[in-house]
């Protein structure tokens, strides 16, 4: 009897605690989860990277530029957004005015082992981060039609 009247208090403590910890894993939970999802996309990011000696035995010509580009299925303007570069760098490394350099030209490097289904993927991804989801600037994008004068 008095091992009963010693151990009930210390079995409803124990129960709020239980209670306690399970509370406290069901707020942690979806911090786990956005954790997860933020290491998931950086190392998708981390994706385009070539070693310095890929780099520098890379030749790029307007045309492997161009080629590359097309083989991939995207636009120039989709190609700038991929490696970091104004559609215009674009244009003048296919026209053979400039030549990429630095990061870009490693951007580049790693593009010709991307699959076109990654490379759309990366794409979306992109989109997805430049415009959130509800804000002033998506609503503004949608275009309305004119009302014409009779």
């Amino acid at each position: 009897m008095k091992i009963r009247t010693f151990f009930r208090p210390l079995r409803k403590e124990v129960w709020g605690i239980r209670l306690k910890l399970s509370n406290l894993l069901k707020a942690f939970a979806p911090m786990n989860r956005l954790a997860k999802e933020i290491a998931e996309s950086r190392s998708k990011e981390t994706k385009l990277t070539a070693s310095r000696e890929e780099v520098r035995a890379s030749r790029f010509t307007p045309e492997r530029i161009r080629h590359l580009r097309e083989k991939l299925g995207i636009s120039q303007r989709e190609l700038g957004v991929l490696v970091g570069a104004t559609t215009g760098a674009v244009l003048s490394w296919e026209k053979g005015k400039f030549k990429p350099n630095g990061e870009k030209k490693t951007v580049l490097v790693a593009l010709r082992r991307v699959k076109k289904r990654d490379v759309k993927k990366m794409l979306a991804e992109k989109d997805k981060k430049k415009i959130p989801k509800g804000s002033k600037a998506q609503i503004g994008a949608k275009k309305i039609p004119k009302k014409r004068n009779s």
